[in-house]
């Protein structure tokens, strides 16, 4: 189940109702700008939400609510340090801070106010996808997304307001200190947290970091403060200093392009990829997924460029390598694509997909005998694992280069086998059938393609020339038909053929035309040229 749209046309309490009705598995991405999140349904009930780039608030929300101390966090911090595979909540319970029972009701606490946050996001887009479940997440819960709605709401609400005071996360508060000593005024726990950080240096956002409370939480207390006028507005982040690049801005960039690409929105993915390569034009992983982005999208100029820039910036990696051998082949430079290929199997020799794509080569350049060799050792590396359709027909078509027509039967019966309707397969093995005299079976193999790929121009014309040999012209042209609607360059054989069927049915204009295509393609087409002077001088 495909669900997307944009949220000024259905809101995320909306969608959540839907999903939760529906009892759906999988996870909702939503995008606003600059900020990523997801939230994870288990049934139609919320296991799991976070936001991309926001500072994870667990300790800061044991250590407010008394569970553990400032020093225990502390000290867990540290110890993550030494274990960067250890979430800092397993290290607590490890440690005997906090006992698992808490851990799992303040990772609660954190997925709603997530999910309260993700309310706040009037625009921007959402994404289901079915049946995906969150990586290395030990503590999931069971919440009915109904359950948010109401205090999602009051907090939508609530931010209506708070944004006329705090529009954008960068604008930069002093606080009257003065003014609130005399007020002799009662302060909520959280405007005491912030006070000291509106100093005239810091954003918005630098002070929901620093006091580890929550965006709602900052900007219900810091919105008090400016109403009452203890605080007030002393410009912007951007104004106020030429901060340098620090390899944590970048890191959000990054968490956020991979977030994009991995849901498929390309666009924003290459944007957020690209705002990384200009603040640090050697940053060859944001070079490389600017080219991956460039190649999804049949850019393949652009991909190259970029693809070659990451090479030279990130020397040794083979999958910038594989990539770029990709994207030349696409462009036909099939001597670049085999060197790309070449010294990316050098770098990683038990990839079974990079000698996969080298054999590939070697067949384009009718070199059958390497093309096997490699072929054959991607299927020895790849060992227990499947080796993807396309392995078959390459290397079935291998084994044709070298008249070996035995060797070829057997792969691509096996990989029929497999594959039972992928429609190359079964391409190449009527072709191989039809080759040997074996016709009718040929027949029946490309109707089982065309009826799984209606889409694919050969089928129908290799279908044709099996029914034109047998006489059987009505359903000839009915086949040539489709596949000349389909790809009108598809040779000038399939026009001569056409022809022929046409005068055979006393429709000379149709012949004529036919033919003329068919010289159209290939000047040096005697039979054709022939068949033209012969119907011109029936004239």
């Amino acid at each position: 189940m495909a669900i997307k749209g944009s949220l000024k046309e259905a809101g995320l309490p909306d969608v959540l109702q839907l999903l939760s009705l529906g009892k759906k598995t999988g996870c909702l991405s939503i995008a606003d700008q600059a900020n990523f999140g997801y939230i994870y349904f288990d049934r139609g009930r919320i296991a799991f939400a976070s936001i991309v780039n926001r500072r994870d608030r667990l300790g800061d929300l044991l250590v407010k609510h008394g569970r553990i101390t400032q020093e225990q966090l502390n000290a867990a911090v540290e110890a993550q340090g030494r274990n960067r595979g250890k979430r800092l909540g397993e290290i607590l319970v490890q440690e005997g801070f906090l006992a698992r029972e808490q851990l799992e009701r303040h990772i609660r606490i954190q997925i709603e106010e997530a999910v309260y946050f993700l309310f706040t996001w009037a625009q921007g887009t959402f994404n289901f996808e079915s049946d995906i479940r969150p990586e290395h997440e030990e503590f999931l819960v069971s919440i009915n997304p109904e359950s948010l709605l109401l205090e999602g709401a009051r907090r939508v609400d609530e931010w209506s307001l708070i944004e006329k005071k705090i529009p954008t996360f960068d604008l930069i508060f002093t606080v009257d200190q003065e003014r609130i000593a005399a007020s002799d005024v009662h302060l909520t726990p959280e405007q005491q947290a912030i006070i000291p950080l509106l100093d005239g240096a810091r954003g918005v956002a630098h002070v929901i970091e620093d006091s580890g409370l929550v965006e709602f939480e900052v900007g219900k207390a810091l919105y008090g403060l400016v109403t009452a006028g203890f605080a007030h507005r002393a410009g912007r982040t951007s104004d106020s200093r030429v901060s340098e690049v620090s390899d944590g801005r970048l890191q959000e960039h990054r968490n956020l392009g991979v977030a994009f690409y991995r849901t498929g929105m390309l666009d924003e993915a290459a944007r957020e990829f690209r705002r990384v390569a200009e603040m640090r034009p050697t940053d060859g992983t944001a070079l490389f997924y600017v080219g991956v982005v460039e190649l999804k999208r049949a850019r393949w100029r652009e991909a190259i460029e970029n693809l070659r820039l990451a090479r030279d910036n990130t020397p040794g990696k083979a999958a910038v390598l594989h990539n770029l051998g990709l994207a030349l082949e696409q462009t036909g430079q099939f001597d670049a694509a085999d060197e790309a290929y070449g010294e990316a199997a050098a770098k990683a020799r038990y990839d079974a997909r990079i000698l996969l794509s080298w054999g590939m080569t070697a067949l384009e350049r009718k070199e059958f005998q390497v093309a096997e060799g490699r072929l054959d050792r991607a299927r020895e590396v790849a060992g227990d694992q499947p080796l993807p359709a396309r392995w078959y027909w390459a290397r079935a078509l291998a084994a044709v280069g070298q008249d070996d027509m035995e060797t070829a039967d057997v792969l691509l019966r096996e990989g029929r086998a497999k594959f039972p309707k992928h429609p190359v397969l079964l391409n190449n093995l009527a072709a191989l059938l039809d080759l040997v005299g074996q016709g009718d079976e040929a027949e029946d193999l490309l109707r089982t393609a065309l009826a799984e790929e209606p889409a694919i121009p050969q089928l129908f014309k290799n279908l044709g020339d099996i029914l034109y040999r047998q006489g059987r012209y009505d359903e000839s042209w009915q086949a040539y038909q489709r596949a000349v609607k389909l790809d009108a360059d598809l040779g000038d054989d399939i026009w001569f053929k056409i022809g022929n069927i046409a005068y055979k049915r006393m429709d000379r204009p149709t012949a004529a035309s036919a033919w003329q295509h068919a010289l159209a393609i290939n000047p040096a087409h005697q039979l054709a040229r022939t068949n033209l002077e012969t119907l011109e001088a029936l004239k």
